[in-house]
């Protein structure tokens, strides 16, 4: 038995794993005493990076996604390899998705992003300093390049057409990173 807050689980076992996610049912003692299961799907931890051009316009990728079944614009996001600093992992993916380099990487703090199931922690980064390469991406991705102004992509969260949670916190946290920095 294993105190996990103040659950406490008696057994774990896990029903599913491939390279990026694994999935267990606990059987547990909730915290009124009552016995039961939790289900929790565990991600690899992630990174999501906003690219930044001098002239205020930002970079996302526009790809179907097929959990939801339909396109998602994004910012350039993914898993952090076994080993890999989160730092190196955004500017891997930044690279591969969208095909840009940055001399600047700017830790805006992590997020989770869906945690009452999930486990799915992404740190977030604002990238300046851009140049444009060809992007590496892989055989499972067909990413189309979106420029647009900061402010633009602001008023597309505001109008939920960027939907993906990360990107969204992400977007309006480096909205309000760069508020500041220019109040100094």
């Amino acid at each position: 038995m294993k105190k996990h807050g103040l659950w406490t689980i008696k057994r774990t076992e896990q029903r599913y794993a491939d390279a990026f996610i694994e999935f267990h049912v606990d059987e547990v003692i909730k915290p009124d005493g009552s016995e039961g299961e939790f289900a929790v799907a565990r991600m690899l931890p992630g990174v999501s990076t906003l690219a930044l051009d001098a002239d205020g316009f930002v970079y996302l990728g526009r790809e179907f996604r097929y959990a939801i079944g339909r396109e998602s614009l994004e910012t350039a996001s993914g898993a952090v390899d076994e080993g890999e600093a989160e730092a190196d992992a955004a500017r891997r993916e930044l690279k591969e998705e969208l095909g840009i380099e940055a001399d600047e990487l700017i830790d805006l703090g992590l997020v989770d992003a869906v945690t009452s199931q999930v486990y799915s922690p992404a740190r977030l980064f604002l990238a300046r300093g851009l140049r444009f390469r060809e992007s590496e991406q892989e055989g499972t991705e067909e990413i189309e390049v979106v420029r647009v102004k900061l402010e633009a992509a602001v008023e597309m969260v505001m109008r939920a057409e960027i939907t993906h949670a990360v990107s969204c916190t992400l977007i309006l946290k480096a909205q309000e990173y760069l508020r500041r920095e220019a109040s100094l």
